[in-house]
């Protein structure tokens, strides 16, 4: 799915990654680790610039319309499968076929009652929730999410984290949880000051990794 070798990547002029070589395989599913500031957001865009047309991408900041309801902002997400006639259509009044796909997505999410809501008059985890929902409705072979569920209240958040992981094949993720990494992920990398610090199953990383992979 992907594959990057001895790769330097730059982010408003500043050396972010250096030397990184990173190959992930259809299905297997992947949690970025590490401290803030390490890379992990720069390396969850480089592989998205890859595929962006395969890849359903949750962004840290949401990437939301404020002004539009919660059904036009997940609907969003698939603009560019829809002819541009039906896309007006739908801005104008919500059609039948997409009601019916997106209103079990908000509901599995506990927000089908926020359908017609504005999407900026939401709170901040709401809003984050609305962002998963678009990428799951986008329904791709690849999910990436970037820091996906920081907002999610925490008794929420694992059970979203189960529909993420199950919403496509391939999934990577970049996370602050090494709680929910450690639940969830399959394989965890741990990136620090710019490089791949370690790249195991996560069964196979130990206290003293995350201990030496998060020292100031």
């Amino acid at each position: 799915m992907f594959d990057l070798k001895n790769q330097s990547i730059s982010y408003k002029d500043t050396l972010a990654l250096e030397n990184i070589s990173l190959h992930i395989r259809a299905g297997e599913k992947v949690a970025f680790i590490g401290p803030s500031g390490a890379g992990k957001t720069t390396l969850l865009y480089a592989l998205y610039e890859r595929r962006p047309d395969q890849v359903a991408f949750v962004h840290q900041h949401y990437a939301l319309v404020p002004q539009l309801s919660v059904f036009h902002n997940v609907y969003a997400g698939k603009l560019d499968s829809h002819k541009t006639w039906y896309n007006l259509l739908n801005l104008l009044k919500p059609q039948k076929p997409e009601l019916a796909c997106i209103q079990p997505i908000l509901q599995s999410l506990n927000m089908g009652e926020l359908l017609h809501k504005r999407a900026g008059a939401l709170s901040g985890g709401q809003q984050q929730r609305i962002a998963i929902a678009r990428a799951l409705y986008r329904n791709s072979e690849i999910f990436l999410g970037d820091e996906p569920v920081s907002s999610i209240d925490p008794h929420q958040a694992g059970s979203v984290m189960e529909l993420i992981m199950q919403s496509a094949p391939t999934v990577v993720l970049s996370l602050h949880s090494v709680d929910l990494a450690l639940q969830f992920a399959q394989r965890l990398v741990g990136v620090r000051k710019g490089q791949i610090f370690f790249d195991l199953p996560t069964l196979d990383v130990t206290k003293m990794l995350l201990t030496e992979l998060y020292r100031s």
